[in-house]
């Protein structure tokens, strides 16, 4: 777990912005609670769009703990506050807090909410009705500001809800729900405060307790029986493989990764869906990482015989993909949490894979254990195919627009010599193109595929980086639409300091439905010309630096050409080494996946 005690330098920037007047008052509130829980649980940020629902506690945050610990931080919509939460939890693996009003600022949020879900990342989401009482409702928007089980709207995409009816209820609902939502497998919990029991004036403090004694942090490792059983089958492999999956951000954890992978010999598969958990320029590292395997790690997980997931992302999936629907002919070890929180409305679970072992437990613990019963070695020498080589950087032919390797590759080079952390990148994103060598290099998608989050996930993940005072630079690559749909979360970024770079992958398009129309018109036998219809954003084009610079950020573009790409980056990251948010607008062409001739012979079937 990265820590999440603040440098003096992060600390002293963000707490300097928005510093109340002290205040004089003595009456307890209910809310007044709520904060000093919040304060006690030493969450040092609440992330919200304002909203009467939660008048009282907004004042508490304000009057009574005077914006410090936890301290508000401004959004423009409720979505960029959930979502911000998100990218901290990426990074710190703990849950950060935000606030929505009543059930209108919940239904702004949902969408965050099932991204964070799909990420399996914790955070802690205050909402708020009108009273309760209906007797002390204001007539019209108290009413349709209460809901009847708020909680309903988001449950299925939470791991835990609660609507408390007291100050002293309330309390406990924010040791429960903290400890609970940063309890592996992490996701976010729901706690929905009464407007009346936050302005509730009480008659003396609930009595003191050691709020530590309430949120005893828990590690589920697996048996020492599991354990040998597991050693037992990786030390007979003559073809081990490790689909490296969840895992934390620490930098123990990694090196335990490397040293079993060394003392196995096993190749290792990452995946762009999630954040970095092995070096993928290793020797032993397959192919590069995707969003699916490449072709090099299809062939590894075919030709494996024993295979070790750590909590990977659609094991089931996988596998079809490998071997379509033969039975995967390897043993397989799972070690996963993710069961204990599959539910009958959400199908985030995937196909349920053949397993041969299951350690219900901590990635962590159970790769600590095994390397503890292997023997010591450094076996480099893969089996499999290596890493992918990192592709050069060449200008496109002639006339030619820039393609998503041009991108990448060019702000590699810009970037060279440092440490950066990629807060987000595109679909299009070919993992070759950048060696991840740190848990923080890589911080893994959105997790639900929900467009428009990744811009405010990504101001969660540079937050959380200033605050624990990392050196990497943080760098999100979008594409169009999802900064279009979450422009405004730079504001935030600007408001409070947090310096970062935005990349836009700009093809005027939504081209993930570009290539999805071209693959129906395909099997269809219809004219694949007509598959932009409905997709280009031209006509006017969006003005994506205006939009930026609209929030205060500095920005560069558009850019269209190698030479201008490096000129553009070069004078962003001095902007965000001046402390500043930057963002560079990079038109690339539509880079199409779409296999014509496949797609043709299964039509053809």
């Amino acid at each position: 777990m990265a820590k999440t005690t603040p440098t003096k330098a992060a600390e002293s920037k963000v707490a300097d912005i928005e510093k109340p007047t002290p205040s004089t008052g003595n009456a307890l509130f209910g809310s007044d609670v709520v904060t000093d829980a919040l304060t006690a649980l030493e969450i040092p940020y609440i992330a919200l769009t304002p909203g009467a629902s939660f008048r009282g506690l907004h004042d508490s945050l304000v009057n009574f703990a005077q914006n410090r610990a936890p301290q508000m931080l401004l959004c423009l919509h409720e979505e960029h506050a959930v979502a911000i939460t998100q990218g901290w939890g990426k990074v710190t693996n703990t849950a950060m807090a935000a606030a929505v009003h009543s059930n209108v600022g919940l239904m702004h949020a949902t969408m965050a909410f099932f991204n964070a879900w799909c990420d399996r990342t914790p955070g802690v989401v205050i909402g708020a009705t009108g009273p309760v009482d209906a007797m002390k409702r204001r007539p019209w928007i108290d009413w349709i500001h209460t809901a009847q089980d708020q909680g309903a709207l988001v449950r299925p995409y939470t791991k835990w809800d609660n609507e408390p009816a007291s100050p002293g209820a309330a309390r406990e609902a924010m040791l429960r729900g903290t400890w609970i939502s940063n309890t592996w497998p992490q996701a976010p919990v729901y706690i929905n405060l009464d407007a009346g029991m936050q302005e509730l004036r009480m008659d003396e403090p609930l009595p003191a307790i050691d709020v530590k004694r309430y949120v005893t942090p828990m590690r589920q490792g697996a048996s020492a029986e599991l354990l040998d059983e597991a050693a037992t089958l990786l030390k007979g492999a003559k073809k081990p493989l490790i689909l490296a999956g969840r895992v934390r951000r620490d930098e123990k954890g990694w090196a335990d990764r490397i040293a079993l992978a060394e003392a196995l010999g096993a190749a290792v598969i990452t995946d762009l869906k999630i954040g970095a958990a092995f070096p993928t320029d290793h020797p032993l590292h397959c192919g590069a990482p995707g969003s699916r395997p490449v072709k090099e790690a299809m062939q590894a997980i075919v030709d494996a015989d024993v295979i070790l997931s750590l909590d990977w992302v659609d094991l089931g999936g996988t596998f079809k993909l490998a071997v379509a629907d033969k039975q995967i002919k390897a043993k397989v070890i799972q070690v996963s949490l993710d069961h204990t929180i599959h539910n009958g409305w959400s199908m985030d679970h995937h196909v349920h894979p053949a397993v041969d072992l299951f350690l219900p437990a901590e990635c962590e613990p159970v790769v600590e254990g095994l390397v503890a019963r292997l023997p010591k070695a450094k076996k480099t020498k893969s089996w499999a195919a290596g890493p992918s080589p990192v592709p050069e950087l060449k200008a496109p032919p002639a006339g030619e627009p820039l393609r998503p390797d041009h991108l990448s590759l060019g702000l590699r080079k810009a970037l060279a010599g440092r440490d950066v952390s990629l807060l987000h990148v595109t679909l299009s994103w070919n993992g070759a193109t950048w060696p991840l060598r740190h848990p923080l290099d890589y911080l893994g998608s959105d997790g639900g595929g929900g467009i428009g989050g990744g811009p405010g996930i990504a101001v969660g993940s540079a937050l959380a980086l200033k605050h624990i005072g990392s050196k990497h630079m943080p760098v999100a690559v979008c594409g169009d639409g999802d900064y279009l749909m979450g422009v405004t979360a730079l504001w935030t970024a600007v408001h409070y300091r947090i310096p970062m770079l935005f990349v836009i992958a700009n093809n005027i398009s939504y081209n993930n439905d570009v290539e999805h129309q071209e693959r129906v018109a395909l099997m269809r036998d219809r004219p694949v010309e007509n598959k932009w219809i409905g997709q280009f954003m031209n006509d006017p084009e969006c003005d994506l630096v205006k939009m930026a610079e609209g929030q205060g950020a500095k920005a560069f573009g558009q850019v269209k050409t190698i030479a201008e790409m490096e000129k553009a980056l070069a004078e962003a990251i001095k902007v965000v080494d001046a402390g500043g948010v930057a963002l560079v607008d990079i038109r690339i062409e539509q880079a199409s996946r779409v296999d014509a001739a496949e797609i043709k012979r299964q039509s053809d079937r």
